[in-house]
């Protein structure tokens, strides 16, 4: 027997995913009164953030995503803090239509909607992260809330073909708050300690958050690649070479952020927001080749490298707000940030039981990238009747933005510099001009409407190692509608519609031609298909997609949502990374280099299903387990790529959510649990190359213990059923086909976890 049912739309849509959802579901509250259009984002909160006037405090999560007139899903607190996630990565792979590439347990940073590297556009605060930053370096215990954007907005940026993720960090309140979170990490035999500390306080009109993280990360794993060449014409192998190699990793970092929010009187407010991450890593490689067939002359036999790498990350966001009268607020930001990388490796490849090496290569590279960033912002809320019918959000601004990367780099051979042609030192530059217009309108009780219109001009200068610095000069329309229908005002069902244009621009690091060398084969001779060389193209043209999203949603009695959401996106000038023979500077034979470039246009399409509730609301009697679950099924085409599998790189056709979380009754444990889940897939990259991945799933499940409310004891297992994960990648050539299969190992994280307010 059903309670409250939630309507044959709901319940069609609860079958198709199963009737159930992964943990992390948060407490189902009744959602308050339609309220009117959302005001200007609050002083302290980010360029894009919105905000939600309700008496009695904010809004939650489920009712923040349905007053939004654009497309727009909301984590909060409660529900990061649900899972007790070690990093951020674990928190957004749970997350409707997120992924993160590579083996179970591995992670990467997040793609939205299957697309690859690039596609998603990713925020702290409002503004991009750094390059080379990973979201490992971030603990969960210093974010606020994530917010998923579907389609973008002209305030938030259209860099972001698949969408947005925005990570805010943690605000100032004006109660005092003091966490110490100490963990204890086990993988595969090798132990990782991490402390997280927030502290949040106030004095007079200073409002501020201080938070620091800490960790030490040690892993261990094996992988196997085997290469295997064959004739096209006969089937008969000519090369066959088993690499196994060995890894041991050793990262450790620190990450400091604090939130400064000064009232200055009753119209004006300052903000500061100083952020640093420091992270040294330290990995061993052992490696062994055995080579049954072909390779003449033979290449080593076994070998090993070790590599150092420090990266740095620094960054002082400046927020000023005015309130000018007449419900219009200013506002201005200023930003200035700079990140480095440094790394030294050595590899040294022995053969025949020598012990003096057969090769020694040693890489040192220094990377520096400055960005200075000026925003400022108009907003006025204009108009409406008392329930705030008519009312007009208007939010119009200028942005300018400027990056620079210099890069040291020097290779050598048994002592000899190679690729001196390039020379040592190389550079790129990008600098990009906005400006941008919105409205968002709350027409009439039943229709909302958020329309905008961005204009960005970019003009990058790569460099080509030659002494020439290739300039790209471009400019971007991008008209922007999002609309919301309700067809009863006073019910819970909801049609969303976006049109919009985004765009992707070429990171300044592919904009730089110096090529990195395969490892394996020495520069004086030819490399294969499934080792190129690699180099960067400072002709790249932006990407331009146009695309539209439909989305139904039904919130329900008592909390939770039900929706479905159906995208399409059409691509122009796709960035890909093609393998092809050249004849090159470095080298007095062909190689194989694999560098990026525009290959033509590109569609994708999906169905999204995302459904969040409690087990009691649609079954009566039943315990009260909040569920949640959410389905992606995606499909690609390239134009110019034969097909079948002609699809987007690294897009999966599916992925797939299932979880719960359950607090027993009478003990003061809290059980959860999750299931990832992505089918393997192929893809046809060229007429010439395809590349293969398999499924993956992984289980996730943890146990809370709360003593008392300011002591509780997590375990938290990742990766519970560890599969080994494989890739393939098949090159063809005029007569031979090379293909290398690489199996990599994954193993179960466990976590024990001490959570304390002081």
């Amino acid at each position: 027997m059903m309670s409250s049912p939630p309507g044959r739309s709901a319940l069609l849509l609860a079958a198709a995913l199963g009737c159930a959802a992964p943990a992390g579901a948060q407490e189902p509250v009744e959602p308050p009164a339609p309220v009117p259009p959302t005001a200007p984002a609050a002083p302290g909160e980010p360029a894009g953030a919105q905000r939600v006037e309700i008496t009695g405090g904010r809004a939650s999560d489920t009712e923040q995503r349905r007053q939004s007139t654009a497309a727009k899903i909301v984590i909060g607190r409660e529900e990061i803090d649900k899972f007790g996630d070690a990093t951020v990565g674990e928190v957004l792979r749970r997350l409707p239509g997120v992924t993160t590439p590579g083996a179970p347990g591995r992670g990467g940073p997040p793609r939205m909607r299957g697309l690859g590297s690039g596609y998603t556009q990713l925020l702290i605060d409002g503004q991009r992260i750094p390059a080379g930053f990973s979201l490992e370096s971030l603990a969960p215990d210093q974010i606020e809330r994530i917010e998923i954007l579907r389609a973008p907005t002209a305030e938030t940026g259209a860099r972001a073909i698949a969408g947005t993720i925005n990570i805010i960090m943690r605000e100032g309140y004006r109660r005092r708050l003091n966490d110490l979170r100490l963990g204890l990490a086990l993988e595969n035999g090798e132990l990782s300690p991490s402390a997280h500390w927030n502290f949040n306080d106030n004095a007079g009109p200073l409002t501020y958050t201080l938070a620091a993280s800490t960790f030490r990360n040690q892993r261990a794993f094996e992988s196997r690649t085997e290469t295997i060449d064959e004739e096209l014409a006969t089937g008969a192998l000519t090369r066959e070479q088993t690499e196994t190699v060995q890894t041991q990793e050793t990262r450790r970092g620190l990450t400091l952020s604090s939130r400064l929010q000064w009232r200055l009187g009753e119209a004006d407010t300052l903000l500061l927001t100083p952020w640093l991450v420091a992270s040294e890593s330290d990995s061993s490689r052992r490696f062994r080749l055995e080579q049954a067939l072909g390779s003449t002359p033979p290449l080593y036999d076994w070998g090993d490298s070790d590599t150092n790498g420090r990266y740095t990350a620094a960054r002082l966001d400046s927020q000023w707000r005015t309130r000018l009268g007449g419900g219009t607020r200013l506002e201005v930001n200023a930003g200035f940030g700079r990140w480095s990388a440094d790394s030294e490796s050595l590899r040294q490849e022995f053969a025949n039981g020598d012990p003096v090496p057969l090769r020694t290569i040693e890489d040192t590279g220094s990377t520096r990238e400055n960005t200075q960033r000026l925003i400022a912002k108009l907003s006025s809320l204009l108009g409406g009747d008392v329930d705030g019918t008519g009312a007009h959000s208007l939010v119009s601004g200028v942005e300018l933005e400027r990056r620079r990367r210099d890069e040291t780099r020097l290779s050598l051979q048994d002592g000899v510099p190679q690729l001196t042609e390039f020379g040592e030192n190389l550079s790129a530059s990008s600098q990009r001009l906005a400006a941008y217009a919105q409205d968002e309108w709350s027409i009439n009780p039943n229709w909302a409407a958020h329309a905008g219109l961005r204009w960005e001009g970019i003009h990058t200068r790569g460099d080509a190692g030659d002494g020439t610095s290739p300039e790209n000069r471009s400019s971007v329309w991008t008209p922007l509608l999002h609309a919301v229908w309700k067809p009863d005002p006073k019910g819970r069902d909801q049609v969303r519609v976006s049109l919009t244009r985004s765009y992707r621009s070429p990171p300044l690091g592919n904009l730089i031609a110096r090529p990195a060398i395969s490892g394996r084969y020495p520069v004086q001779g030819p490399n294969t298909p499934t080792s190129p060389d690699r180099a960067g193209n400072p002709d790249l043209d932006p990407e331009l997609a146009t695309g539209i999203d439909l989305a139904f949603e039904h919130y329900l009695d008592g909390g939770g949502v039900l929706s479905a959401n159906l995208f399409q996106r059409r691509i122009k000038d796709l960035m890909r990374s093609v393998t092809s023979l050249e004849t090159v500077s470095w080298s007095p034979v062909p190689r194989w280099v694999a560098r990026q470039q525009n290959v033509g246009d590109a569609t994708t399409r999906g169905l999204e299903l995302d459904a969040r509730f409690r087990l009691d609301q649609a079954v009566e009697g039943a315990p009260a387990v909040e569920l949640r679950a959410n389905l992606g099924v995606y499909r690609s085409e390239v134009d110019d790529v034969p097909g079948p599998d002609n699809r987007l790189d690294s897009q999966a056709p599916a992925t797939f959510n299932l979880g719960a979380d359950y607090r027993l009754r009478g003990l003061p444990l809290t059980l959860g649990g999750n299931l990832n889940w992505l089918p393997g897939y192929r893809t046809q990259v060229d007429e010439t190359q395809a590349t293969t991945v398999s499924s993956k799933h992984v289980y996730d499940a943890y146990a809370l213990w709360t003593f008392n409310p300011t002591l509780a004891l997590r375990l938290t297992a990742s990766n519970l059923a560890p599969a080994d994960y494989l890739n393939t990648n098949t090159v063809d050539g005029d007569t031979q086909r090379e293909t290398a299969r690489t199996l990599t190992a994954s193993y179960t994280n466990w976590q024990l976890r001490l959570e304390m307010k002081l």
